[in-house]
């Protein structure tokens, strides 16, 4: 059977999702985010999160390489940085408000929750790549509102 990747793909769009930035540095290289919105959390015993990235994507020699890497979830008020770090070309944490984790690998400052990790494994899929991190560490803020993703564009939660 032939699936046409466009129904697909707007089928798939029926489900909403968070959105995140995951953070990278590679020794002597300038910090780097690029956007996602397939974040699973996986176990709790170890503490295992996932990601996925596309093979075509230009950071993946870079999510190759490093061993660690911090998923940040966005707040609503992020769409701007969000749209910034998710397609080709700059992925640079300029102008963006960032702090050093515990392995040294950024953080954006203002995220609703941080989950810092350490490569536990790297798995070939399709068009991408799923990157499981081994939590070390992570935060949270008491208070905000998550940018969500949903039929090819953001939505807000409803007040």
């Amino acid at each position: 059977m032939t699936i046409d990747t466009r129904l697909f793909r707007n089928a798939l769009g029926w489900f909403a999702t968070g959105v995140a930035v995951v953070t990278a540095k590679l020794e002597g290289q300038a910090p780097i985010g690029v956007t996602i919105n397939s974040f699973s959390s996986v176990s709790l015993d170890p503490p295992l999160v996932l990601w996925c990235l596309d093979k075509k994507s230009d950071t993946l020699g870079i999510f190759n390489l490093t061993r660690h890497f911090t998923i940040n979830i966005l707040r609503e008020h992020h769409q701007e940085i969000s749209g910034r770090l998710a397609g080709k070309g700059n992925h640079g944490l300029d102008g963006i408000e960032i702090v050093a984790g515990q392995s040294g690998t950024p953080a954006l400052s203002d995220a609703l929750a941080h989950f810092e990790c350490e490569v536990e494994a790297r798995h070939d899929a399709g068009d991408h790549i799923i990157i499981v991190g081994r939590v070390l560490h992570f935060d949270q803020a008491q208070e905000g509102r998550p940018l969500l993703y949903h039929r090819g564009g953001y939505a807000k939660l409803p007040v």
